[in-house]
């Protein structure tokens, strides 16, 4: 049988995240639905790049939900979206070195990247006590 003893960098202030990303794109009932393993797998190779640079990344956990909501009698038949929901905690045993700066620019970072891939026009998330959304803007072209 085996016991667990408190490791002792393990304490520390709770910092759970989340993002949320529809998995239709776009607006509207005609969008491509995605499969939530496209978000798993976009977001696992950020990780990979980043962990191959010595850069942070955040792990966690995805999990595929429904957002259900009250459109408009026209709108009915698309009051609710397939959404994937990633959820973790920023661990001191393992992030202790990471700020609240760091952590915020990650998820804005993992959020729009999933976001560009999902086709999305608003990415939310949360950290700690804090919510914001993430608005798609169109890139102007270079000459």
């Amino acid at each position: 049988m085996k016991s667990f003893s408190l490791v002792p960098t393990s304490e520390g202030p709770r910092r759970e995240f989340k993002i949320t990303w529809g998995l239709r794109a776009g607006y509207g009932p005609s969008g491509r639905i995605y499969d939530l393993e496209e978000a798993i797998r976009a977001a696992h190779r950020w990780m990979r790049e980043r962990d191959a640079r010595g850069e942070p990344f955040l792990s966690g956990m995805f999990t595929r939900g429904e957002v259900v909501y009250a459109g408009s009698e026209t709108e009915a038949a698309y009051d609710r979206e397939p959404v994937a929901v990633f959820t973790g905690e920023v661990l001191p045993f393992y992030a202790a070195d990471i700020d609240d700066d760091m952590v915020r620019m990650l998820l804005d970072e993992l959020g729009s990247e999933i976001g560009r891939i999902l086709e999305q026009e608003e990415v939310h998330v949360a950290y700690r006590d804090r919510t914001w959304t993430l608005k798609a803007v169109d890139e102007v072209a270079r000459p």
